[in-house]
């Protein structure tokens, strides 16, 4: 790489970057889609190590792309993760995605580079002791009632949603904890912020855990989109108001990143719906064929799956014999765990 401007130098690291993390999540949910093991940890698997790896990988990357380059061109960049998944889960898996999941993936990218773009890191202080342990326990105390409603949600699209959420905020936290590490660690006393890590590797733990699992029963793009706009806006949100930091261009700044924020929840909501909506509800085209048929039916690929407690109605039988009707009421649908 001799030659090569540190500018560019930090934009390709910052988009291989983006690619590993896109490529584990693609075996995270691959894992979670096959594995009739463990949610949260399915340590048995080679594949789910190597996930880890990947995620390990892509935040080397990251912090060697912020070396070279501004953290507003950087961060930004991430954001990218979510569209790079799309086309490499096709490719690679054969997970299609339909047009909705597009839309929502662009608009949940859009939105998120906008807001990072306009997050200024000026003015920036260091954390106290006490704001490091009242940020935990707000923390931990935020993860666990997210934790806590997942599980009473009967829908698994919107149960993994939560879930992804969960690891966002984890992984957010954990990313302002390493900025304080950072800022404070000295070669002098390299022990002394061993409270700090040790927060912050439970963090980074918890968070790895929640995503994983929050790819069971939803498919790839809502979950990771999810994860990707709640991680840098929850370490956003907490840099503006323990940091010091601001938004740029002053008042017209803040309203333009209120209205990307708006365009990134657009599209986790257009995300979430694409999982949502039943193959049946699809226009088909014949028999074998259309949107709502088939093993490509769903924007990944996956045919819809009733939830618990969906009924099921089939209607009357066309012809001449009317005593075939019949109406069907399922009990319920056990929803994969």
């Amino acid at each position: 790489m001799e030659g090569m401007s540190p500018l560019l130098l930090s934009v390709l690291l910052a988009l291989v970057s983006a690619v590993a993390y896109a490529a584990a999540a693609i075996v995270q949910e691959r894992v979670a889609a096959s594995a009739a093991g463990p949610r949260y940890a399915p340590l048995r698997s080679p594949a789910w190590w190597g996930s880890v790896l990947l995620n390990g990988l892509g935040a080397a990357l990251h912090v060697a792309a912020l070396a070279y380059g501004p953290l507003s061109l950087v961060q930004p960049l991430g954001a990218l993760t979510i569209v790079f998944a799309l086309p490499m889960a096709a490719l690679f898996v054969g997970r299609r995605a339909g047009s909705r999941a597009w839309r929502g993936a662009v608009m949940a990218t859009a939105g998120l580079a906008g807001l990072l773009s306009l997050t200024s890191g000026a003015e920036a202080r260091a954390l106290s002791d006490g704001d490091r342990w009242l940020l935990a326990g707000c923390t931990f105390g935020v993860v666990a009632a997210l934790f806590a409603a997942a599980h009473l949600i009967g829908r698994s699209v919107l149960r993994s949603v939560v879930l992804a959420a969960a690891a966002g905020v984890s992984f957010g936290i954990a990313s302002v904890f390493t900025k304080s590490v950072a800022e404070e660690w000295t070669s002098s006393a390299p022990l002394a912020e061993w409270t700090a890590l040790l927060v912050l590797s439970a963090l980074a733990v918890t968070g790895l855990l929640l995503s994983q699992a929050s790819y069971r029963g939803a498919g790839l793009a809502a979950p990771l989109a999810t994860v990707t706009v709640v991680n840098p806006v929850v370490a956003a949100a907490v840099g503006l108001t323990l940091f010091g930091e601001s938004f740029r261009y002053g008042a017209a700044g803040t309203v333009a990143a209120l209205i990307s924020g708006a365009v990134a929840a657009g599209g986790l909501i257009q995300l979430t719906l694409d999982r949502m909506t039943p193959a049946g509800s699809l226009p088909a085209s014949g028999p074998g064929g259309g949107r709502g048929s088939g093993p490509g039916a769903g924007s990944e690929g996956d045919p819809a799956r009733p939830e618990v407690g969906q009924g099921v109605d089939v209607g009357a039988v066309p012809g001449t014999r009317p005593y075939l009707e019949v109406q069907v009421r399922s009990r319920a649908v056990a929803g994969r765990a």
